[in-house]
Parts: C-alpha cells; structure tokens; sequence
C-alpha cells in the first residue's frame, strides 16, 4: 500500500495526475487501448488530455499535440498500404525533426521492428547493421541519399521514404509529407504483432550492435525513479538537443511525450540557437550529451551572456564523461540544473547524480537509481571496497532482453557487466574511469585513460585530451595522447614534451604519454563520444 501511495504521491507531484475533467482521463484510457500500451501511447495520450498546446516545434513550425497525432496515424496508414503491405522492419535516419517522431511513434502503432540508425554512418557501416539488421523500410533525410544508396545496393526492394528534403520532393520519390497529406484524417488498422524497439550501441571500440529492448521496460517502477530524480513536470517545455535516434535523445523524446511536455528541437545542435530555443519558449528542461556543454561554454561570454536561462529547472545529459570545469562553470551561470545520467542502451537507466551530488563531487555518475543496484567487482567477481576501482556489474528490471546476433553481455549472479571500469565513494556515488577494453596494460602495470586524460585537461592550454593504448613491442602498450589546445594558448611554449612533464609532475612516471599530438579537433560521433579507433590515424 505504501509503494501504491508513493508512486501516486510522485505522479501528483509531477502533475501527470492533476485535475482535469473525468472525460478527459476517459479519452486517455480509450487512445492507449487504441495504439495500445507501447513506447510511445505518449503521443496518443497528450492529443487527449490536452490537445490544442503545442506538441512540437522543429524548423518547420508548430504541431499541437491533436496535430501531431493525427499526422503519426495518417502515416501509419501509408505504412501499411505500401505494395508490399505492412512492413515488418522500419529503419529510421533521420536528424532531429517531426519527420522522424512521426516515423517512430507510425512505426510503432502498426507492429513493425524500429530500426534507429546512427545519422553518422558511411555507406559500408550503414550497409552491414542494414544486412544483419533487416530493412523492408528505410525513412531518411534527403542529405543521406548517397549512404543510403550504397547502403540499399544489395536490397533494392527496400522501400525508401524521405523524411526531410530541403526543397519539394521529385515527382515519384515517396515523402513523409507527401505519404502523410495522402491519408489525412485516416486511422490505421490495428497492430497484428508486437514492434521491437532496437537501439544501436554506440560502437566507438568497435561495430554497433542491436540492442533489443522490450515494450513497456521497467513500468512504473522506472517512471518513478526519473520523477523522483529529476523535476520533471507535465505540460511544460523541454529542448531536446541531443539526438533523437541514440538511446538516451530517444528515451527523453518519448518521456516528453508521456509527461505532454512540448518537445522543441532543431535538426543541427547550435550552441547559441540552443540557449536561445530556452528563452524563447520558456523552457523548463534541456536534453543534452555532455559535448554541448562544452560548446555552450566554449562561446564567447558576451554571446552566452545575452540569454539568462532563468527557466530551466533542469538540463539532463548522458552518453559521455562531462568535464568537471565544464559542469561548475555552466551551474555557475545559468543555476544548480545540470543532471548527469549514466545510462547504458541495454539497461536503461543506472544511476543520476544531481546537483549538490555535481557539487560535491562534479565527475561522478551519481547514485544508483531506485531499483538498481550496482557492484563493483574484481576480476575473480569479488566485491572490492569503497576507492577501489573494478567491473561495473548493474542488476534492474530495465535490462535489455540480448543483442540482435543472439549474444548478450556477461551476467553474474543476475547482475550485468556494464562494460565499464568504476568505483564507489563512501557516500555510494559512482564514479566511472573508462570502459574495460579501454584499460592499459604497459609494462605490467593498469593505466586507466581517463586519470591521464584528467592531468592533461589540467594544464592551463589544453582545452581537451583522448589518451588510447598502441600496441608495443616492449611494453605491450604504450599510452599516446591526443590533445586540442585552447583558443589562447601559447602553442610556441606548449609542446608534447612540456606537456609530457606536466603528466609527469602530477602522475607516477609509467603514465607519461609516449607520445602526444596537437589536433584540431577530437574525432567524436554524433553522440558527443571520441571516436578512438579513428585516433590511430593521426599517430606517426
């Protein structure tokens, strides 16, 4: 009785209970029994309960939540009157805009599998997920045409459908617009089969792999846990910046949607149009990865200083390692806001740090999130102490149901290895150091990356650092080091050899780089996540 009342009490709090009239609850109930209970009955249930607030607004315009749905229905329709009649796969790549939520949430309410692909991938990459995939769809925008089409060579009956195009749409070359205008005012026929939801990793060690995740995923307890979280509120705005087809831009654009929180977004990140969208439309919330921060910081401060942000009650990031510098500067300016989430595709949500956790300590990844537990273990699967850094193993009820090939990650007695390397604190805060592929292992001894990367940020011209192991004959690995200066440095004086010996004052000698270079720029994903493998490029 206690949980119920809990649960009710947090759902008040959020105003996703609140008075309305009792035939608006009504309408609600009807519109999930409509598209049924899936990932995004947000949409369904928002055109119920309020449907003339604004439901989207991208570079094209404004959507009420009515519109919106009707438009996600009318495509669902096309979908299912295609040739060659109801897809059973739907690939998606598309930039943040109307065109890709309507292609997710019409996916969906016909039962097809939801593939969301990454809008960085070539033509081959982008060619082997397809293959080990399966597409009988694919919705993209007009910019990826030449990736596609080398993509598709190999399934030419591959249906493709435009998702966004800069200017009308060729005569012949099916539209969401156009598929959308056609069946206006149409309700598709009910789903004959259950849609997967599969959610690519972010392969920056490796190829992408599927991620499948089950319908409903951890309920109530889940919705719970990111109320009590983070103030999240209904019927307010979120800017969602961070892209929508990677698993973290994907679960905030649905729990937008489930909270009737109008959703604004724009199809390139742009860190002053950014901090504009906020001020402009009163934005209670902003979804980011954690580079655009940095971006937003980076601009000169009397262009960041011409918006107040006063709104925002909350800016949620995941998918990267934030900088510390970073976190304190941005809550120094626009409030104590910034909420960062460890989350992984195949387990959800794992643990929040808030900000007097960021505060306190602004590297951590937070506390557990309510019903996850986590251990820290040794390679022998032994609990290690507070301070002392192992595998991160994660036990929840959101973990995913295995990876599309059918393998699935190392499990011990019920808890997941995450894949990353982290340690506990004694006030239970998690602190992750890097993933355990991307350990060191030179001359005998661990080198974790991100200690070194840390050093480096610390010197007053380094703007950013990567640090990656290379095979050595001697050592087995050396550490080489990547570095970007900052707009002022004095890049006559700062050198890889003074950079070298400020490692090697602040770290034990076997952490020293053996090489370091100066780039422009760090290669990174769409994600915000460097790209390490392509670093191997740039060595000697």
């Amino acid at each position: 009785m206690a949980d119920i009342l809990g649960f009710v009490q947090t759902l008040w709090r959020a105003r996703l209970i609140a008075p309305m009239r009792p035939d608006r609850y009504v309408r609600m109930a009807l519109a999930g029994r409509r598209v049924g209970l899936t990932a995004t009955m947000g949409v369904a249930a928002a055109a119920e309960r309020c449907p003339d607030r604004v439901g989207l607004i991208d570079e094209i315009g404004t959507l009420t939540w009515r519109e919106l749905d009707d438009r996600c229905d009318a495509l669902a329709v096309a979908l299912q009157r295609l040739p060659g009649g109801t897809p059973k796969s739907v690939a998606i790549m598309c930039r943040n805009h109307r065109g890709f939520v309507e292609a997710l949430v019409a996916t969906n309410r016909i039962g097809a599998d939801i593939l969301l692909l990454n809008t960085s991938f070539a033509g081959p990459a982008l060619a082997e997920v397809v293959e080990r995939e399966g597409a009988d769809v694919v919705i993209y925008d007009e910019e990826f045409t030449a990736v596609v089409d080398t993509a598709l060579a190999a399934v030419p009956d591959a249906v493709r459908i435009l998702g966004w195009t800069d200017a009308q749409a060729d005569d012949g070359i099916r539209s969401v617009e156009g598929l959308v205008e056609e069946n206006a005012g149409k309700r598709p026929a009910p789903a004959t089969s259950k849609s997967r939801m599969i959610l690519l990793t972010s392969g920056t060690t490796g190829a992408p792999k599927g991620a499948r995740r089950a319908e409903g995923g951890g309920g109530a307890g889940d919705l719970k846990a990111i109320l009590d979280r983070t103030p999240w509120r209904a019927e307010e705005t979120t800017v969602i910046a961070a892209p929508m087809f990677h698993a973290w831009g994907f679960s905030q654009l649905l729990f937008s949607a489930l909270m009737a929180c109008t959703i604004v977004t724009r199809r390139k990140f742009d860190p002053e149009a950014t901090l504009a969208l906020i001020d402009e439309h009163r934005a209670t919330g902003l979804i980011v990865v954690p580079v655009m921060f940095d971006r937003i910081m980076d601009l000169p401060d009397e262009v960041r200083n011409r918006y107040s942000g006063k709104t925002l009650r909350f800016a949620a990031a995941s998918g990267s390692r934030m900088h510390p510098d970073v976190v304190i500067r941005f809550m120094d300016q626009f409030g104590d806001v910034i909420y960062n989430n460890y989350n992984a595709t195949e387990a959800g949500m794992i643990a929040t740090a808030t900000p007097a956790d960021l505060r306190a300590a602004p590297d951590t990844a937070g506390k557990p999130a309510p019903g996850t537990e986590i251990r820290i273990l040794d390679a022998e699967f032994r609990p290690l102490p507070a301070g002392e850094t192992g595998g991160i193993y994660v036990r929840s009820g959101t973990l995913f149901d295995g990876y599309t090939s059918g393998a699935t990650k190392d499990f011990h007695e019920d808890f997941m290895a995450s894949g990353d390397l982290g340690y506990l604190d004694d006030e239970g805060r998690l602190f992750v150091v890097g993933r355990d592929d991307e350990m060191i292992v030179s001359g005998g001894e661990n080198v974790y990356p991100i200690e070194v990367e840390k050093a480096l940020i610390k010197h007053p011209d380094v703007a950013e650092a990567a640090v990656i192991g290379v095979d050595d004959a001697e050592y087995g690995q050396r550490l080489a080091a990547f570095v970007v200066l900052s707009g002022d440095a004095d890049r006559g004086a700062t050198t890889p050899d003074t950079l070298k010996q400020h490692v090697r004052e602040n770290l034990a000698n076997y952490k020293v780089p053996r090489e370091i270079a100066v780039l422009d720029e760090l290669p990174r994903g769409s994600t915000g996540k460097v790209l390490r493998n392509d670093l191997r490029a740039h060595l000697d």
